[in-house]
């Protein structure tokens, strides 16, 4: 177990009947950390955020959190959380749930922080029930922010969001990094990982299958995806994976620099040359055996 941890799990190990959500799983996540947690659906994700803030207990293994059990409600006073599906009292007003919120808290922000943080000021005296589906959803993940919490957990936070939403809530967990909070996502948005995570975890089948930098694990495929306009058709473009989109064309290759040279030596009139190492959902896909 990692010392200076803020959530832990070690050989930890969950079965529902007869099917094993973990297996032997450890994680570690650090102070100051914003880590994303990728996997298939029936991968252990939300078995394993369930144990690290205490809502289910190991078959085996130790599971901790702020160096204590999750269970015990003290090791869980700075921990923000927002889960997949939330439901809020429709008859109540934002303001009163989110100071319902905050007064579990010692030292909560205040009403007015929270609510610019994540773009939903002006709505204090709303109805909950008269949100918009997008406006739930970010006061949700708002109310994981209100008690200026150490570590935040977010399960899918941006499900249902529009593109301006989304960024929204993201420019919000980032400000919430960037002073130094720790953040644990999943999401099956593999944008929205690459935008935010600085370490990757891929989990499938109960286990741990690639944990490291985001360029680390792209770096675990071996191809890079080079890109032109030209138009005639590049060379190799009919031995390559290649995408075609009027004069556009992306090839992808485990050897862009001897793909540059080819094109080079053939005299090929092209502009707008872009080489980009694989994207996190080729890495994903490769090491799952899963679409993304």
């Amino acid at each position: 177990m990692t010392p200076d941890a803020i959530a832990a799990a070690h050989a930890v190990v969950k079965d529902f009947g007869d099917t094993r959500a973990l297996d032997g799983l450890d994680l570690a996540v650090a102070p100051g950390e914003l880590v994303g947690l990728l996997g298939p659906n029936g991968a252990g994700k939300s078995t394993l955020i369930s144990l690290l803030v205490g809502l289910r207990r190991p078959d085996a293994g130790r599971v901790t959190l702020f160096g204590g059990d999750p269970r015990d409600a003290a090791h869980r006073r700075l921990l923000g959380m927002t889960p997949q599906e939330t439901g809020l009292p429709h008859t109540l007003r934002v303001g009163e749930v989110l100071d319902f919120v905050s007064r579990h808290y010692a030292d909560p922000l205040s009403a007015g922080e929270v609510l610019e943080r994540f773009g939903l000021t002006g709505l204090e005296r709303r109805q909950t029930g008269g949100l918009s589906g997008g406006q739930k959803r970010r006061l949700a993940v708002a109310l994981a922010f209100a008690g200026r919490p150490r570590l935040v957990v977010l399960d899918e936070p941006t499900t249902g969001l529009d593109v301006d939403g989304r960024r929204t809530l993201w420019d919000g967990v980032r400000e919430f990094h960037a002073e130094g909070g720790t953040v644990l996502l999943t999401s099956h948005y593999l944008e929205e990982i690459e935008a935010l995570a600085g370490r990757v975890v891929v989990v499938d089948r109960g286990r741990v299958l690639a944990d490291g930098p985001m360029d680390e694990i792209r770096g675990r495929v071996a191809v890079s995806r080079v890109s032109l306009r030209s138009p005639v058709a590049p060379p190799l473009a009919g031995t390559l994976h290649s995408v075609r989109d009027g004069d556009r064309w992306e090839l992808h290759t485990p050897d862009a620099d001897a793909l540059v040279r080819a094109l080079v030596h053939a005299d090929l009139p092209f502009t707008d040359l872009q080489v980009r190492p694989a994207s996190l959902e080729e890495a994903f896909v490769s090491l799952t055996g899963s679409p993304a």
